[in-house]
């Protein structure tokens, strides 16, 4: 049997800072309720089928909206979309979700899943599997609809602040 040793969270975190990440906003909607996270622990599984992998906090009792609805989008941020990730991120606690969601202009592709309208791309997935593993879910996306905005600079996460390319 291996043993495990248990690594400082915050040596952890402090060496994933150093991460770059893209920056996206995970959505989904059930029973007329929407819920939004920026998140930058997402990526392709496959592209046949296409599939993705986007990562939410399991402690946090909202996001168990995700299991139920059964869909989800993945919105790629672009540069000029900073003003999105901090209102998704939950930065700012007094922000409701209706007021997060009023910030963006958003559509329907196929799943029901609110796709933000502008993004570098956006995925309308029907959730497949989702997996508590530690402190996140899991969601696996089976990939039903696409839609691209124009090409402009790319919104990323590195060192604890947004960056672009």
């Amino acid at each position: 049997m291996l043993d495990r040793l248990m690594l400082d969270a915050s040596l952890y975190r402090d060496a994933m800072s150093r991460y770059a990440g893209h920056v996206q906003i995970v959505t989904t909607a059930h029973e007329g309720e929407k819920r939004g996270v920026t998140i930058t622990a997402a990526c392709s599984i496959s592209d046949n089928p296409a599939m993705v992998l986007a990562c939410v906090n399991a402690s946090n009792a909202k996001n168990a909206i995700f299991s139920k609805s059964g869909n989800f989008a993945l919105n790629t941020l672009a540069a000029d979309q900073m003003h999105l990730a901090n209102a998704f991120s939950g930065r700012d606690p007094a922000l409701s979700a209706e007021e997060r969601f009023a910030m963006g202009e958003w559509e329907e592709l196929v799943t029901g899943a609110p796709v933000l309208k502008g993004t570098l791309a956006s995925f309308d997935c029907r959730l497949i599997e989702l997996k508590v593993m530690a402190t996140h879910m899991m969601l696996i996306g089976e990939v039903k609809g696409v839609t691209f905005g124009e090409h402009k600079p790319a919104l990323v996460y590195m060192d604890r602040g947004y960056h672009t390319l």
